[in-house]
């Protein structure tokens, strides 16, 4: 069952196209992730789903009914902003149960949805707390639990853990896809880390310039990205892509800056075709790869964080990062081959960008 749809979603500001022709179906209990660099027009998207932006063109349902016109209030959502956005001179509780009282619900009514968003989020022992005696995380948990004593149809996050540190960060994502299965809630969560994006989210829409570059799962934009764009944002560290030639079997793909290095696969491409090969950090091993491909590399640096390497290489003037497990005996300097298997070799056309599938 269908809980949100996007039907051809135009923003315009004055001169400026924001949201360019945008179609998204969100299914109910599903957690879906914006994800885009910044200015792609993820929270811009987001804030005309909330009633707070006004659409240009288009169209949005929620449950099956058209909300275009409907002010934030009759949308039945509920946002959670990165800046908390809470009230300092109230408590823990009033802050929570603030919406509530200001629709003049009954006090039992009230109690009770606090109580219980409190036992959920883990803030029973912090009611009568000012915000400013929390935590960063505890004050983003008020802000949530605000949310949810509405008890709304959908829940929408916009960048709500950019202002805190990374392994809070950590928690937290944690903490959200839990509530959210808890819930069963539809959830709709922005955010430009694509890290957070794949680890949390059912569906990932990727955004690019106001328009949706790809959507799907979170293994399915990683597997068979649609176009350059994409490849290099899901992933991280991001792919590498180096810039090759088609030889005239359609089967070797020549390094354009060094074409006496050659990578030979299963698949009949069109001869003479200029191509960006994308190769995975993940994929590009020290160690040969049975009916793998092979490059001679350069080794620029080394880092290490303990339970992973990661190499950068230089071939034929390109860099490539390797991500490698463990801690490979490989300095400065030195001489390397790179191996990786011919299916996880990607192929974008040079000129649209667009993946190449055979």
């Amino acid at each position: 069952m269908l809980q949100i749809e996007i039907d051809s979603l135009n923003k315009h500001y004055a001169g400026f196209h924001a949201l360019k022709n945008i179609n998204i179906a969100i299914e109910k209990g599903s957690f879906v992730a914006l994800v885009g660099p910044s200015g792609c027009g993820k929270s811009t998207l987001l804030r005309t789903l909330a009633g707070l932006e006004k659409t240009s063109s288009g169209d949005i349902r929620i449950a099956g009914t058209s909300v275009i016109g409907k002010p934030p209030r009759e949308r039945d959502v509920a946002m959670v902003f990165q800046s908390y956005a809470l009230y300092p001179h109230m408590d823990v509780e009033h802050n929570m149960n603030y919406s509530m009282r200001l629709k003049r619900r009954p006090k039992p009514e009230i109690a009770e949805r606090t109580r219980v968003a409190a036992e959920t989020l883990g803030l029973g022992g912090l009611l009568d707390r000012l915000p400013k005696a929390l935590s960063g995380g505890q004050r983003q948990r008020v802000a949530m639990g605000r949310a949810i004593v509405r008890n709304p149809k959908v829940f929408l996050f916009d960048e709500p853990l950019s202002n805190l540190d990374a392994a809070l960060r950590v928690h937290m994502r944690s903490e959200i896809r839990k509530l959210h299965e808890r819930l069963g809630a539809t959830s709709v969560y922005v955010t430009h880390d694509q890290v957070e994006a794949m680890t949390m989210a059912d569906h990932i829409v990727v955004m690019r310039l106001g328009v949706v570059e790809q959507q799907g799962s979170p293994l399915d934009l990683y597997d068979k990205p649609a176009n350059k764009f994409v490849a290099g944002f899901i992933g991280s560290p991001a792919m590498n892509f180096i810039p090759v030639v088609t030889g005239p079997d359609g089967h070797t793909l020549a390094i354009e800056q060094d074409q006496a290095q050659h990578l030979i696969l299963d698949r009949k491409l069109v001869p003479r075709s200029r191509l960006w090969a994308g190769l995975r950090p993940e994929h590009l091993s020290f160690t040969e790869v049975k009916d793998g491909l092979a490059l001679d590399a350069v080794v620029e640096s080394v880092e290490s964080t303990g339970s992973m390497t990661f190499v950068t290489a230089a071939v034929a003037s390109q860099q490539l990062v390797v991500a490698h497990s463990g801690r490979p005996e490989v300095e400065k300097g030195a001489a390397i081959r790179l191996h990786i298997s011919p299916e996880n070799v990607h192929l974008f056309d040079r000129e649209t960008e667009l993946a190449v599938f055979t």
